[in-house]
Order: structure tokens, then C-alpha cells, then sequence
């Protein structure tokens, strides 16, 4: 297999365009999957009954292969963005409703007693208390949602909106394999790239769990607030006293 090293300077525009309508398809569909997961999970979370329901319709949803989706959508949406968004929205709710439901079970009953006691309402309890323990947990979600997101965008191709996937079906037409490695590798490096932004989020908006995995930190500051033994104050002395 040979690379045609010149191949990527010459597109470097193409590139760069395609790379920017693969985010454009890809990144949406977390935010829209994310706002439906949301009231999902809290709802699933809340009512015990409805948990079953709804982690198993997402998990339907995911069970539906994803150029049979998006050819389903077709007569609603047509050959649009939208049709991509939105299958791939549908896909992202399986991984970020489970991971919001299982955040907030995460939570210590005494956190919500202790709002509760202070005459915190139960939204305000869910938006200030619940929600920030549960991030870790729903931003493991989110990551794999992303990551989930921007590999399943190529699929779209079918329809014209696959961003870094037409680099895929060109090479592939062509049997010139320097566009498909283009493609990977750039896909592989959006990847990467949102990954790394969304751990820096996580860390931004988790300020309480900075420093845990320290724990030579910790023992330094144990030693810094260990009471040193002193000597006996003169006028304890038996022999001073004599």
C-alpha cells in the first residue's frame, strides 16, 4: 500500500472543511442527546417503576443498526443534517442515560437529607447537590458518547453529511488508499482532541476532586499539622522546682 505524500498539501482545504462538517454532525448530537437524557434519567431515577422502560428503550434504540436509521428517517427528514443528527442523538441516549441514572444513585442519601433539612426545594436539590456528585459518572458518559458520536458519523456518508467518511467512499471508489488513511487518522485525532477538552471540563467543574490521587501530598500535610514534642516547661521540673 502506498501513501502519496502530496496528496495531503494539495487538500489541505478539503480537509479542513470536511474535518469542520464532521464536527458539525457529530458534536449536536451529544448536546440534543444530552438534553433528552437528562429529564430521562432524573425521571427513571425518581420513579423507580419507569427505570426498566426507559434504560430499555435506549437500549432499543442502540439495537437498530445505523444505515437501517438513518434510511428509516428518511422520509421525515430527508437528505438533511437532521436525518444524521438525529440518528445519531438516538444513539447517544444509551450510554448517557445509564450513566446519568447510575450518577445519581451515586449519591449519598445524607447529601439529599442534609438539603432537604435546610428547606432546599427538590429542584434546587437536584440542580446544586445531586447533579454536581453525579458528574464524574455522567462525563464518563459524555466522553464515551462523543467518541461513540464521531466514529458513527462517517455512516452518514450515505446520505452526503459524513463528513471525514467521504474521504472513506472516495478511496474506496478509487482504490487509492492515501484518502481512507487521511480520513482514519484524522477521525482518530477529532477523537482524541474532544476527549482530552472534555477531561479538562470535568476537572474545571469538579474542583473538590482535585488532588485525591495524591496521597504523598496528603501525607505531607498530615506531617505539617502533627503536634512536635517539646521539652517540659521549666516550672514542671522536679529539680527545678527544688
Amino acid at each position: 500500500m502506498t501513501i502519496e505524500w502530496g496528496w495531503f498539501p494539495d487538500h489541505a482545504g478539503e480537509l479542513a472543511r470536511l474535518t469542520a462538517d464532521h464536527l458539525a454532525t457529530a458534536v449536536p448530537a451529544v448536546l440534543f442527546g444530552l438534553l433528552i437524557a437528562l429529564p430521562l434519567a432524573v425521571l427513571a431515577h425518581r420513579v423507580r417503576p419507569l427505570r426498566g422502560f426507559v434504560l430499555g428503550a435506549s437500549n432499543i434504540l442502540y439495537t437498530i443498526p445505523s444505515l437501517a436509521f438513518f434510511v428509516l428517517l428518511l422520509p421525515v427528514t430527508g437528505l438533511t443534517r437532521t436525518t444524521a443528527i438525529t440518528g445519531l442523538t438516538a444513539y447517544t441516549l444509551v450510554v448517557l442515560v445509564r450513566n446519568t441514572v447510575e450518577g445519581l444513585d451515586a449519591v449519598p442519601a445524607r447529601a439529599r437529607e442534609a438539603s432537604k433539612a435546610m428547606g432546599t426545594s427538590p429542584l434546587r436539590t437536584l440542580l446544586t447537590v445531586e447533579l454536581p456528585l453525579a458528574l464524574p459518572v455522567i462525563m464518563a458518559g459524555v466522553r464515551v458518547a462523543t467518541v461513540m458520536s464521531i466514529s458513527l458519523v462517517s455512516v452518514a456518508s450515505y446520505i452526503g453529511y459524513g463528513g471525514l467518511g467521504q474521504l472513506f467512499t472516495d478511496g474506496f471508489q478509487r482504490n487509492f488508499p492515501t484518502p481512507v488513511i487521511a480520513g482514519v487518522a484524522l477521525t482518530l485525532l477529532l477523537a482524541l482532541v474532544a476527549d482530552a477538552v472534555l477531561v479538562t471540563v470535568q476537572w474545571l467543574c469538579t474542583p473538590w476532586l482535585r488532588g485525591t490521587s495524591r496521597p504523598h501530598g496528603t501525607s505531607r500535610l498530615r506531617g505539617a499539622f502533627r503536634p512536635h514534642r517539646t521539652s517540659r516547661p521549666h516550672s514542671l521540673d522536679p529539680q527545678k522546682r527544688a
